[in-house]
């Protein structure tokens, strides 16, 4: 039993800490739970950002976790607007920005991840903008709007899922949109340059131009204001916007500062976690995108950037600070809303770690599910306006035996009886 005079703290307030707290409560603990978060709006879920809330199709209200009068009514302190400066492990304790300082029994790092900045000149005009927080949404949805009833030219580095995301909405809007992406296609190192192609006849036959093998080296502005980019390659490109999605890289500072062991950047980054989502300390969690896990169905250690993970991940993590016996052995999950494709993909296959690609159905008409095997294993499978098929999929990546690949090409054949 979990003494009710003990504080759990949770740092970062974003989907992954507010579902910690929301489990906590749930499973019965009834010591202080106290939610810190830097930013001023309360626990938010972040996929609309670049979906619904972006494109218009949503209210602000509608990216809440929980609506703000549910933290009161659960007993949960919430201290946003702060930044959590240092950890001592010693004395267990938090210290906030104010000079605050908060005593844990156990502690929870949900600290997320941030974009990453351009590194040339002219990042510092107005019109250069990240997607990351909801403050950066509630601009850029303004910005966009801007560039569409005025002919405006977006130019967005990176051609990865936030920039294609992003390049939809801004042409929902009516701006013009170019992205910048270094790769032949886009997506290109999570899907292949077959499917990435796929995502860049997409945009193309949405208006999207497409700049490929060139990186951004110069915004051009004057008087404050952006007019244009130029690339490695020597062209120019008009712009009145600029939209950095270069990628994240996850917020290690607060652990590294106090000691807990991180993998490598070059392996990912992140907080090193075991299966249970427990830190080097045996006191401190972490979850979320920046937590760098033990897998223990894929035998590997992954950090996952999306929305399902933080979902799940922060339930668990909390099982494990109330002493449950719990391993986070979720498939990794995500989705995207892309004009009139959808799409889901689940599993894991970085490059180099499969050996066949098979489709089941018709890549022509956006309607069909791409399976990344090895040695006749599926590692991962995504589904492009197909649905109710998840289960199926993350079955067959959790059975770890061969299949037939020309049976999970036939779409007669159902995916159930392959397992």
């Amino acid at each position: 039993m979990v003494d009710a005079d003990q504080t759990f703290v949770i740092v970062g307030g974003g989907l992954a800490g507010a579902k910690a707290a929301e489990t906590l409560r749930a499973e019965g603990f009834n010591g202080r739970v106290i939610l810190i978060g830097d930013e001023r709006d309360h626990p938010y879920e972040r996929p609309p950002l670049s979906k619904g809330y972006l494109t218009g199709a949503k209210e602000r209200d509608s990216v809440f976790v929980h609506e703000a009068a549910w933290y009161a009514a659960n007993d949960v302190e919430l201290h946003l607007g702060q930044s959590v400066t240092a950890v001592d492990r010693e004395d267990r304790t938090v210290r906030l920005g104010d000079g605050t300082v908060i005593r844990y029994d156990k502690l929870l790092l949900a600290t997320g991840a941030e974009p990453r900045r351009l590194d040339v000149p002219g990042t510092e005009l107005a019109g250069v903008h990240h997607l990351r927080r909801l403050a950066h949404a509630d601009r850029l949805r303004q910005v966009l709007a801007g560039l569409g009833r005025d002919n405006g030219h977006l130019v967005i580095a990176g051609g990865g899922w936030i920039g294609l995301e992003v390049a939809a909405a801004a042409r929902g809007y009516g701006a013009e949109v170019t992205v910048v992406e270094a790769d032949p296609t886009p997506l290109h190192r999570v899907l292949g340059p077959e499917l990435g192609q796929l995502f860049a006849d997409l945009h193309t036959d949405h208006g999207v131009r497409f700049h490929f093998g060139a990186r951004l080296t110069e915004i051009v502005g004057q008087d404050g204001m952006v007019l244009a980019v130029r690339t490695d390659d020597g062209e120019e490109h008009p712009a009145h916007a600029v939209l950095a999605a270069i990628g994240a890289a996850p917020r290690t500072a607060l652990a590294e500062n106090s000691g807990l062991a991180l993998v490598d950047r070059a392996d990912g980054g992140g907080i090193a976690v075991d299966e249970s989502l427990r830190t080097s300390d045996p006191d401190i969690y972490a979850a979320g995108d920046v937590a760098a896990a033990l897998h223990p169905r894929l035998h590997t250690r992954l950090r996952v950037e999306h929305w399902a993970n933080a979902l799940n991940g922060g339930p668990v993590a909390a099982r494990a600070m109330l002493g449950r016996h719990v391993s986070y052995d979720r498939v990794p999950y995500f989705f995207t809303d892309q004009y009139d494709l959808g799409m889901e993909y689940s599993g894991w296959a970085p490059p180099g770690s499969y050996d066949q690609v098979v489709v089941r159905g018709d890549t022509g008409k956006r309607e069909f599910i791409a399976f990344w095997l090895k040695e006749g294993r599926v590692l991962a499978g995504m589904n492009v306006n197909v649905w109710d098929v998840t289960d199926p999929i993350q079955d067959l990546i959790r059975a770890r035996t061969a299949v037939d690949p020309e049976a999970l090409a036939d779409p007669s054949v159902p995916l159930e009886s392959l397992l």
